[in-house]
This record gives structure tokens, C-alpha cells and sequence, in this order.
């Protein structure tokens, strides 16, 4: 965080990152003085309603984030900016995204949070856009013209007015992340599993274990009559997240059902203090990490590893036959995870892993031609993620060519031509079983063998 005095002094002169949070009514001019270095420019925040022409001047300016403003109108300043490649105006109030405001070269824009109910046609010429963020507003329909962004990977339509989702928007090559829950398109399913109602006031509070967007998680004693289980509780907030709504998250959670390669589901508070939602999850083992960091500004669409980061051969198949099973489970229930990423897997390095986070996470009808459309969208996120472990495991030859086609057919570009989440995980047990010459029926017992021999 930088303040006005420092940029007023000449203390920032070259800087190439600029963050002011200060309450700020007008944009300080102050800021042009970086003209020739500024690369990126956080003025989130504040109480902003315009942006001065004279922004364009600053020719490497390549991410501009100005959320919780007080915006009504995308600035058409930023179509001039010749650098600009992601565009961050969340929790606004913009009702208008004039074709002028669109950077020709835009990779990723986010107006999560705001009052547009459509878009401009120009948005379709932008051919670099990877990520688009539109939870929170009023739409009733996207430009057709957005099927000519064939690099488009992630999209968040979650929580506006959609009917219905566009045929073409399913056909995307690249598309692997979407989430629209909130939509008319998009009805929880109801509940056909009863699930445990845990009191309050049987519950100890411990230490937080975590925060992400959508709540908190905090570690607890649940005292029943007999026994006192050690558990997580995680308490939603209220506010919208880039994602979506915390209720759909909610809603997805509950009817995830029970699956090895998920967090277990204890049971639902329904009498917080605050009235809050809130569920009461397993608590996780202290040998659990996240697999990866979240995707930076620079790589936009791909998770981020620690440098020397390594998996064995037990941990890398054991955390990709998880994955996929537990995705089939999740797709034979007609749930859309939206956020297939290693960045929400836990994995004990030896094979064990849990796949996290619902907040992506959209409703569809199991066995309808969107449906399998959808799920071979989210199969393609599978492939980018069986890329990444493999990236990290020594193979051997054999093993890896045959990974390696697997993983190719799940990045094809003809949607409907790859295949759906049972086939990925019966062919890597097939493929895991022929390599080590043994019979098994998961590649969690293979694992679990190796394990063993190799100590």
C-alpha cells in the first residue's frame, strides 16, 4: 500500500506498481507523473466516479483495478490504454459498458457486482480474452458476438437473469471453468438425503483455521451425549464473491453426497447467533496442504507451483484417480464443480486427495445433451490439471506417453470428442494397472501397494 504523500514527494518516482486507498474522490493527477514506468495501478477502494483522459499517456499501464468504487460507467479511457490487458472494476455500480472502454488486447475483465444488464457487441472482438467475470448484475442474455473469443477458459455468469445458457457459449474450445448458479437456468436441485442438524450450543469454537470469500473456517469440539467429535465449522458470509452467491455454495455442498475424495459433510447449523448459514465439516488432517497456489496476474488462467515442487509417482496417480472419480461422482448428480484446480485440492503427498471449494459450483439435469456438454467443459479442466501433476513426476516412458494421450483428449477442442469423467478414470486404472503388471480396480490400491513396496 503506498500513500498520496509519497507519490507527492517523489519517493515512488519509476515505480512500476502503484496502490492508493484513501478515500479519494477525484483521481490524483499526481499518479501521471508515472507515466513512463506504471505497469499497475490499484485504486480500489475509494470513491471514485471517473477516470481522466489523460490516463491513456501512461503507454505500459497493463492492470488497472478500481473496485468498491463508485463507478456507473466502464471509463472509456481504458480502450485508449495501448498496454492494458485486465480490466478490475468489482463492486461498482456500473450500469454501462460503452464498446470504447474495451482494451483491444484484454485478457481477463471483472465486473463482478454491478448493475449491467447488457453488453456491448465489441466484446466479441476481444480475441485475447482468457477470463470473464460477470457475477452480480442484471443479465438477461450475452452478445453473440462472444463466440468469436475461442480463448476464452473461465467464465463467471453466476447470480443475474439468465433463462437460459447460450448453445454456443458450450462449444467454446477452451472453456473450462464456468459458473452460473443464481441463474433461472440453474435450480438447486431438492434434497433427497437427510442431513444432521447440529445445535449450537453443543459446539466449542477453536482457532481459525482459514478465510477464503465465501466464509470462515474455524475448528471446534461438537459435544454430543456420549462422545466430543473434533470438527470444522465454516460460517458463510452474506456478500457476493467473484464466483457467485455463498447460499449456492451452500446448496452444492449439501448435495454433493458422500465421496472419498471429498471433505465429509458432518452436518447444518441452522440457529447461529447471527443467523448466518453455516455447516460443520470433518476436520482434515494436518498432513493435508493445497496442491498449488491460485493462477497470478501474469499466467491469468494457470495455477502456480512452488519452485521445486515434486510428486512421486504414487502421490501423482493417486491424486489424479481421485479427482476423477470424484468428478464423475459429482457430474452423475448433475453438479458442475466450476472450479476444477489444484489450487482447491488437498493431498497428503502420498496419494490421498480431497477435492474443496463449491464456490463455482452450478446445477444442471444429469444425462441432458447440455449436461454432457458441460461435463466434457470440466473434463477439459481435468486436462489441464493431469498437465500440471505430470509436469512434476518423474514417469516412466511408457506410463507417460499413455498419460500423455489421455491428457490430449481431454484438451481437444471439439467438446462433444472428449470423453466423459468415467472413461478418464477407467482408463487410468487400466493404464496403472498394466504398467505395474497387477489387477486392482482403483488406482488407490495400486497406489496404496506401491506405497509399500518402495517404503
Amino acid at each position: 500500500m503506498h500513500t498520496l504523500e509519497q507519490l507527492r514527494s517523489g519517493e515512488l518516482s519509476g515505480a512500476r506498481r502503484l496502490t492508493l486507498s484513501e478515500n479519494l474522490i477525484s483521481f490524483p493527477l499526481e499518479i501521471l507523473s508515472l507515466k513512463d514506468s506504471l505497469e499497475v495501478l490499484d485504486l480500489s477502494g475509494n470513491q471514485l466516479s471517473e477516470l481522466p483522459d489523460a490516463l491513456a499517456e501512461c503507454r505500459k499501464l497493463r492492470i488497472i483495478f478500481c473496485s468498491e468504487n463508485n463507478f456507473t460507467r466502464l471509463p472509456e479511457v481504458l480502450g485508449a490504454c495501448p498496454a492494458l490487458t485486465m480490466v478490475g472494476f468489482k463492486a461498482n455500480r456500473i450500469r454501462e459498458v460503452p464498446a470504447a472502454a474495451l482494451p483491444a488486447n484484454l485478457r481477463w475483465l471483472v465486473l463482478t457486482d454491478n448493475q449491467i444488464e447488457t453488453l456491448p457487441d465489441a466484446l466479441g472482438h476481444c480475441h485475447q480474452l482468457q477470463k470473464l467475470m460477470l457475477s452480480g448484475n442484471r443479465l438477461e442474455g450475452l452478445p453473440a458476438s462472444l463466440a468469436n473469443c475461442q480463448r476464452l477458459e473461465l467464465v463467471r455468469l453466476a447470480a443475474n437473469r439468465l433463462s437460459a445458457l447460450p448453445a454456443w457459449l458450450l462449444k467454446l474450445p477452451r472453456l473450462s471453468w464456468l459458473a452460473f448458479a443464481g441463474n433461472p437456468c440453474c435450480e438447486p436441485p431438492r434434497r433427497t438425503e437427510a442431513v444432521t442438524r447440529v445445535p449450537w450450543a453443543e459446539l466449542t469454537l477453536g482457532e481459525q483455521l482459514g478465510e477464503g470469500a465465501s466464509g470462515r473456517i474455524i475448528s471446534a469440539n461438537w459435544q454430543q451425549a456420549s462422545s466430543l467429535q473434533p470438527v470444522a465449522v465454516k460460517c458463510f458470509k452474506g456478500d457476493m464473491t467473484s464466483d457467485g452467491l455463498p447460499q449456492s455454495e451452500m446448496a452444492a455442498a449439501l448435495a454433493a453426497g458422500r465421496h472419498p475424495g471429498l471433505i465429509e459433510l458432518v452436518g447444518e447449523i441452522g440457529d447461529h447467533p447471527a443467523g448466518i448459514p453455516a455447516l460443520v465439516m470433518a476436520l482434515i488432517a494436518p498432513e493435508f496442504s493445497v496442491l498449488s497456489g491460485p493462477p497470478s496476474l501474469d499466467s491469468c488462467t494457470r495455477d502456480i507451483y512452488d519452485p521445486g515442487f515434486a510428486l512421486s509417482l504414487p502421490a501423482m496417480l493417486g491424486i489424479a484417480e481421485q479427482v476423477a472419480s470424484v468428478a464423475a461422482h459429482l457430474h452423475s448428480r448433475g453438479i458442475l464443480h466450476g472450479d476444477l484446480y489444484g489450487h482447491n485440492i488437498l493431498h497428503d503427498g502420498r496419494g490421498g486427495a480431497l477435492l474443496g471449494d463449491f464456490g463455482a459450483a452450478s446445477f444442471y439435469v444429469a444425462g441432458s445433451s447440455s449436461g454432457a456438454a458441460l461435463e466434457r467443459l470440466e473434463v477439459r479442466a481435468f486436462g489441464c490439471l493431469l498437465e500440471e501433476l505430470m509436469a512434476h513426476c518423474q514417469l516412466p516412458v511408457s506410463l507417460r506417453n499413455e498419460l500423455t494421450v489421455l491428457m490430449h483428449d481431454c484438451l481437444q477442442e471439439v467438446v462433444t470428442a472428449r470423453p466423459d469423467f468415467a472413461s478418464v478414470h477407467a482408463r487410468l486404472v487400466r493404464m496403472v494397472s498394466s504398467a505395474w503388471g497387477v489387477a486392482s480396480t482403483s488406482v488407490g490400491e495400486i497406489v496404496e501397494e506401491e506405497s509399500v513396496l518402495t517404503g
